[in-house]
C-alpha cells in the first residue's frame, strides 16, 4: 500500500486542489489515520487548501502539516542552503508521517504568487517536487492543465509530464488532466492510468465573497448564502435599462455606478421574476445606493448581495477578471462541485487499485460517512423529498445532485421551489418538481389509499384530500414504484412522516414492528443504537425483532453486529419484570439467529468497556466490544442517544427506519444539510439492498 501520495501540479493554474481534494476523499474511505502535508505554504493559517483538507479529513492542525513557509525557504536559498531546506521539509514530513497510516502531499506551486521575492533562486519547481516525492517515498499523481487544449495537445502534455517526472526519479502512478474542455477525451499513450476532469464553472468561478474580498468591497446587502453564489461572468450596467436587461446572463455579477438606481432595481426585478439568475451586484466609484431604491430591492427579497467598491467600472472589471477561485472551508458548494467532478470522471476503483489501498479494520466516522456517499453513487436510486421548498432540503439536494448520490423528486409548488432555490443560490436543475395537488398521479394514489384504508372508513373523496399531503403523496410514490425511497421530517413531526409508511408500505413479513436506529459516530468508532424513536415500550418478541433488525442494518452498512441487549442488570445479577423482558428477548434472538453474537441482559458499561466486561462477563463474545446497543424502551434509548450526542460530541445519524417493506426515513426538525445528505445516502443504500 502506498504510504504517501504526492499530488504534483505541472504548471500554474492546473487546479491540483480539485485533485488533492478528490484523492483525499477517496483515501478517507479506507484509511483511519490519514494525514495531509504541504511542503511550502505562505503561512500555516493562511493556506486555504491545507486548512480545508486538515479540518475535513485529519486530526492534525495546519501548523503540524507543512514544511516551511515561502519566506523561510527564500532565506535558506538566498544563503545557499538548499540542502538544509530539503532536510527541514523532510524532517517535518517524517514527524507527521509517524502519526499517520498514509499521507497525501500537495506539492508546491512557485507560480502561484504566494512566495516572497527571490523565488528565481529556487530550483525549478518540477525538479523540486520530484526530489521531495523521492525523499518522502511517495508515489506521484501528476496534474496537467487541459485548459484550451485539443485532444492531441492534451495527450502530448500528459506524456511530457509523465516522462519529466520519471526522468527525475519519481514514481508516477497516474496522470490527471484538469479543466479539460467539453468533448476532449482523457490523454492516451501512457503506461499509467490517465483521466480527464472537465472544466466545472462552479469550481473555477470565484464566489461573490471572494470578489468582495479582492476588490475591498463593502457589503451593503447580503448574508452568507448571497455571498456564496458563483460569479460566472460580469456585465457592466452602463446603458439604458432595456439594453442592460438584454445583456443580463445567468451567473453574472452586474457592475454599475452606485447612482444608477434604475439599473439596480431593474436587475433585481429581473432576477426576482426568474428571467435571469444573477450572482449579485457591485456598485462602483464608492457610491452608495439611494436608500429609497434599497428599500424597494429589499422588498423584492431576491437573495442577491450588493457590494460597493471604491474603483471605477473599468478598473473594477480589470481587477475582478484576475480573481481566481480557491477551495476552502468557506466554499462548501465548491467542495461538493469539485468532488462531484472528480468522482464522475476518475475511475476511483481503479485509482484505489493502483494505490493498493487496504481498508482499515476500524471504521471511523469519516470513513463511514464517505462510504455512504460512495455506496449510494455506485447504485443510484430515485428518492423523493416532500419538503421541496425548505432551504436545507434545497442545499442538500444541490450537494446530492452534484455528487451523483441519487436522482431526486422534490414535492411542492414548482414555482415556489424554483423561487426559493434562486433566493438561496441552490442549483437543482436536474431535480424533478411535482405538485401533489396538480399531479396526474393524484387520482391513482387516491384510489390506492382508499382501497388500503377502506376498513377504517376511508372513502375515495377523503382519500383524494389525504393524498395531497406531501408525506402521503411521497409515500405513495414509493409504494407505486415511482420512487425507491423517501426522506422527510425537516419541518414535519416524526408521526407525520412515518404514519403514512405504517399505513401504506407496512412491515416486512415476519417482523412484528417497524423500528429505528441511530448511527452514533463517535471519535474513534461507529455504534448502532435502537430503538430510540418509534416504539415506547416493546414487549419481548418486539424487542427481539428490534434487535434482529438492528443487527441486519448494522451489517448492511459495513459494521460487524455484536448485539448488547441492555438492562440495569448484567447477567443474573438482578431481577424484575424489565430484566426478565430483556432476558426473554435475548433468548428469542439466539433461537432465531444462532450465528449472531448477542448478550443480555447487560449494562451499558459492561457492553462497551473491555475492563468492566472482564470483571462482569469475562467469557462473553459481546461484552466490552458491542457494536449494536438495543435499549429496553424508548425512554431509555432516546435519553441515552441524546446524552451521548451532547456529552461526547458524537454525531447522531438517524433515526433510520427499519423493518418496512420500502425505505422511508425521518429527519430531525433541527437537521443540518449534512444530516440530510447522510440520511438520503442511507435511504438510497437501503433501497438498493
Amino acid at each position: 500500500m502506498a504510504r504517501s501520495v504526492y499530488v504534483a501540479g505541472l504548471g500554474p493554474g492546473v487546479g491540483k486542489g480539485t485533485v488533492a481534494l478528490g484523492l483525499t476523499e477517496l483515501l478517507s474511505r479506507h484509511i483511519a489515520r490519514l494525514g495531509v502535508f504541504r511542503p511550502l505554504v505562505a503561512g500555516a493559517e493562511t493556506d486555504p487548501l491545507l486548512t480545508l483538507l486538515t479540518e475535513r479529513y485529519t486530526r492534525s492542525t495546519p501548523a503540524e502539516s507543512y514544511g516551511v513557509t515561502y519566506a523561510e525557504a527564500s532565506r535558506l536559498v538566498a544563503d545557499g542552503r538548499r540542502e538544509e531546506l530539503i532536510s527541514r521539509i523532510v524532517e517535518r514530513y517524517r514527524d507527521l508521517e509517524r502519526t499517520c497510516s498514509s499521507v497525501v502531499v500537495v506539492g508546491s506551486d512557485f507560480a502561484d504568487g504566494q512566495h516572497e521575492e527571490g523565488h528565481d533562486e529556487f530550483p525549478r519547481e518540477l525538479a523540486f517536487n520530484a526530489r521531495l516525492a523521492t525523499e518522502f517515498g511517495s508515489v506521484v499523481v501528476a496534474v496537467v492543465s487541459g485548459e484550451h487544449r485539443t485532444a492531441e495537445a492534451l495527450s502530448a502534455a500528459a506524456r511530457s509530464a509523465y516522462h519529466s517526472m520519471t526522468d527525475l526519479g519519481a514514481t508516477v502512478l497516474a496522470v490527471i488532466a484538469n479543466r479539460v474542455p467539453d468533448g476532449v477525451p482523457a490523454p492516451t499513450g501512457l503506461p499509467v492510468p490517465c483521466w480527464a476532469v472537465p472544466e466545472v464553472p462552479a469550481v473555477a468561478a470565484p464566489t461573490v465573497a471572494e470578489v468582495a474580498a479582492a476588490l475591498d468591497a463593502t457589503v451593503v446587502i447580503g448574508g452568507p448564502a448571497a455571498l456564496d453564489r458563483d460569479v460566472l461572468g460580469f456585465v457592466v450596467g452602463g446603458g439604458h435599462v432595456p439594453t442592460v436587461l438584454e445583456h443580463l446572463v445567468d451567473g453574472a455579477l452586474v457592475i454599475t455606478p452606485g447612482d444608477r438606481a434604475d439599473v439596480l432595481v431593474a436587475a433585481n426585478a429581473a432576477h426576482a421574476a426568474g428571467t435571469v439568475t444573477l450572482a449579485g451586484l457591485a456598485l462602483t466609484i464608492g457610491e452608495f445606493p439611494d436608500p429609497r431604491a434599497v428599500r424597494v430591492i429589499e422588498g423584492l427579497n431576491t437573495g442577491l448581495a450588493m457590494l460597493v467598491v471604491p474603483t471605477d467600472s473599468y478598473h473594477t472589471i480589470a481587477a475582478a477578471d484576475r480573481i481566481e477561485a480557491a477551495l476552502s472551508t468557506a466554499t462548501p458548494r465548491k467542495i461538493e462541485a469539485a468532488l462531484g467532478a472528480f468522482e464522475k470522471n476518475v475511475d476511483t476503483a481503479e485509482l484505489s487499485r493502483v494505490l493498493d489501498v487496504a481498508r482499515s479494520s476500524r471504521v471511523t466516522p469519516l470513513m463511514f460517512e464517505n462510504d455512504l456517499i460512495d455506496r449510494a453513487r455506485a447504485d443510484r436510486r430515485r428518492l423523493v423529498l416532500p419538503e421541496g421548498a425548505d432551504e436545507r432540503i434545497l442545499r442538500a439536494a444541490e450537494t446530492l445532485l452534484r455528487r451523483g448520490v441519487a436522482d431526486l423528486t422534490l414535492l411542492g409548488d414548482p414555482d415556489e421551489i424554483t423561487r426559493r432555490a434562486r433566493e438561496v443560490g441552490a442549483e437543482i436543475g436536474s431535480a424533478v418538481l411535482v405538485d401533489p395537488g396538480a399531479s396526474v398521479w393524484r387520482d391513482r394514489f387516491a384510489q390506492r389509499y382508499a382501497d388500503l384504508r377502506k376498513h377504517k372508513g376511508i372513502t375515495l373523496d377523503v382519500a383524494y384530500d389525504v393524498v395531497r399531503d406531501v408525506n402521503y403523496f411521497g409515500t405513495l410514490m414509493v409504494a407505486e414504484g415511482l420512487a425507491d425511497g423517501m426522506v422527510s421530517g425537516a419541518n414535519h413531526t416524526t408521526a407525520a412522516t412515518i404514519r403514512p409508511a405504517f399505513e401504506i408500505i407496512r412491515t416486512v413479513p415476519g417482523v412484528s414492528v417497524a423500528s429505528s436506529v441511530f448511527f452514533m459516530l463517535l471519535a474513534d468508532r461507529v455504534l448502532v443504537y435502537g430503538d430510540c424513536a418509534v416504539n415506547p415500550d416493546p414487549d419481548a418478541p418486539q424487542l427481539a425483532d428490534i434487535a434482529l433488525s438492528s443487527a441486519q442494518t448494522a451489517a448492511a452498512f459495513g459494521l460487524e453486529p455484536r448485539v448488547a441487549m441492555l438492562s440495569y442488570s448484567t447477567g443474573s445479577s438482578g431481577s424484575g419484570a424489565d430484566v426478565e423482558k430483556v432476558a426473554a428477548a435475548t433468548e428469542l434472538v439466539r433461537a432465531r439467529r444462532p450465528d449472531l453474537p448477542v448478550e443480555g441482559p447487560i449494562q451499558y458499561d459492561a457492553a462497551i468497556d473491555p475492563a468492566v466486561a472482564a470483571t462482569k462477563l469475562p467469557d462473553s463474545t459481546v461484552a466490552g466490544k458491542a457494536t449494536v446497543f438495543v435499549f429496553p424502551d424508548l425512554n431509555t434509548g432516546n435519553n441515552t442517544y441524546k446524552a451521548v450526542q451532547r456529552s461526547a460530541g458524537a454525531v447522531a445519524v438517524g433515526p433510520v427506519m427499519q423493518g418496512l417493506n420500502r425505505p422511508v426515513n425521518d429527519l430531525s426538525r433541527g437537521a443540518t444539510v449534512k444530516d440530510i445528505v447522510n440520511t438520503v445516502a442511507i435511504t438510497a443504500i437501503q433501497a438498493a439492498s
